[in-house]
C-alpha cells in the first residue's frame, strides 16, 4: 500500500511500476488496508497509471474504480456545501474558513482523491454569537450536545456532516500553552483567503499548527490514522521555508516538538518525505509506537477490538493510565496536565465509585 500511496502523491503523471506483481489474495489484502486507513481514492490515483500486468484483478479493480468514484462525487459535494456556508455566513457579515477536510483535499495532486470525512468550518464571533446566527438560519442541531468548540449539524439530504466551529481547536490540557496556541490561531486564521472552489482557507502555517495538536491529541485518545499523516506531508509539499521556520518555533513554544520528531519519521519512512522539509529531526522510536497505533487501529481507532466486558474496561482504564510512561515523550507537559485533568474529574466521582463498586465509569455514566 506505501508503494501506491507515495505514487499517487508524485506530481508526476508517469506509469507506475510496483516492486512486485501481487497475487489476487495480496491485492484483496491491499484494498482491505486501504479501506481500513481511508485511502481508496488516493491509492486508486496510482493504479490508473499501472501497467497492465500488474493491475489487481478485473472485479477488484471494477469495485475500486467505482469506490474512487462516489469518493470524487463525495468530495464534490462538500465543496459546493462549504461553498454555499460561506457565502451565507458571509451576507450576515460573518468571516469564515474551512478547517482540514476540503481545505486540504484542493492541496492534493487531484483534489478529489482524498477521501472525505466532513465539513469543519470556522465562523467568527463566538460561541454565544454563532448559535444564535444558526438558529436564526434555521439550521439543525441539538443544544445538548454543543461542545467546547463546535456544533454538530444534521446530516443533510445529500449525507453531508458539517461541524460549525466557533472556537478553532479544544484547548490544551496545559493551560499555559493553551493560551499561547489558541491566541497565534486565533489570529492567523482571520488571514483566511477565499480560493477558487468558493470557500476560505487559513494560511499553511496556521494548518501546519492546528493540525499537528488534533494529531497529537488523538494518539493520546488512542486513534489516529494515516490520512492525517497524509495530510500533513500535502501540508508540508505546500510550504515554504519560512513557514517551516515559523512553525517550528511555534510547536517547541507548545511542547511538541516529540509529536513532531514522530510524525516525520513516519512521513519520510512511509512516504519518502524530503529532509529538507522537515519540520525537525525525525525520531524513529517515537514514529514507530505512533505508526503501530496507526496500523492497529485505522482510521481514528476504528478498527480496534471493542470488548465490553466490565473486565475489558477495567483494562483498558489501566492501559489508559499507563500510556503516560508509554507516550511520555510526544509532548511530555501536555501529558502531565492531561493527568492532573484526569485525576481532578476522578476525584469528583470517588463517591460514587463507591456507592457503585465500580472502577470505570463510561462517558455516557
Amino acid at each position: 500500500m506505501y508503494e501506491l500511496l507515495r505514487a499517487a502523491l508524485r506530481p508526476s503523471k508517469e506509469p507506475v511500476v510496483l516492486s512486485k506483481t501481487l497475487s489476487e489474495d495480496e491485492w484483496n489484502a491491499v484494498h482491505a488496508k486501504c479501506i481500513k486507513q481511508d485511502q481508496v481514492g488516493i491509492a486508486y490515483r496510482a493504479i490508473c497509471r499501472l501497467n497492465k500486468d500488474q493491475l489487481p484483478p478485473r472485479m477488484l479493480l471494477f469495485q475500486w474504480t467505482q469506490e474512487a468514484e462516489s469518493i470524487k462525487g463525495h468530495n464534490e459535494l462538500l465543496n459546493a456545501k462549504a461553498a454555499y456556508l460561506t457565502e451565507l455566513f458571509a451576507k450576515h457579515g460573518r468571516k469564515t474558513a474551512v478547517l482540514k477536510g476540503p481545505a486540504n483535499a484542493r492541496l492534493y495532486p487531484d483534489a478529489f482523491m482524498r477521501q472525505a470525512g466532513d465539513i469543519d468550518l470556522w465562523v467568527d464571533g463566538g460561541r454565544e454569537s454563532v448559535v444564535a446566527l444558526m438558529k436564526k438560519l434555521g439550521m439543525e442541531f441539538d443544544d445538548k450536545d454543543l461542545s467546547q468548540h463546535h456544533a454538530h449539524l444534521h446530516e443533510d439530504e445529500n449525507g453531508v456532516v458539517v461541524e460549525i466551529h466557533y472556537k478553532v481547536v479544544p484547548d490544551l490540557a496545559n493551560p499555559f500553552a493553551s493560551r499561547r496556541m489558541q491566541k497565534f490561531l486565533e489570529t492567523e486564521i482571520r488571514k483566511a483567503e477565499r480560493v477558487p472552489e468558493g470557500f476560505c482557507v487559513p494560511s499553511i502555517k496556521f494548518a501546519l499548527v492546528m493540525q499537528l495538536s488534533h494529531i497529537q491529541k488523538h494518539v493520546f485518545l488512542g486513534g489516529i490514522g494515516l490520512k492525517q499523516m497524509l495530510d500533513y506531508y500535502i501540508l508540508l509539499q505546500n510550504s515554504t521555508e519560512k513557514d517551516r521556520r515559523e512553525v517550528k518555533q511555534i510547536l517547541s513554544n507548545l511542547g511538541f516538538m516529540g509529536t513532531c520528531a514522530a510524525l516525520m519519521w513516519i512521513l519520510e519512512h512511509v512516504l519518502g518525505l524530503e529532509k529538507s522539509l522537515m519540520l525537525c529531526k525525525p525520531k524513529e522510536r517515537f514514529g514507530r509506537k505512533v505508526l503501530a497505533e496507526i496500523d492497529k487501529g485505522g482510521h481514528f481507532g476504528f478498527f480496534k477490538r471493542k470488548d465490553v466486558t466490565p473486565r475489558a474496561h477495567a483494562i483498558k482504564w489501566l492501559k489508559c493510565r499507563l500510556r503516560i510512561f508509554e507516550l511520555f515523550g510526544l509532548s511530555p507537559s501536555e501529558k502531565i496536565w492531561r493527568e492532573i485533568g484526569y485525576w481532578k474529574d476522578f476525584a469528583k466521582t470517588v463517591p460514587r465509585r463507591l456507592k457503585e463498586r465500580r472502577l470505570y465509569l463510561s462517558k455516557k455514566d
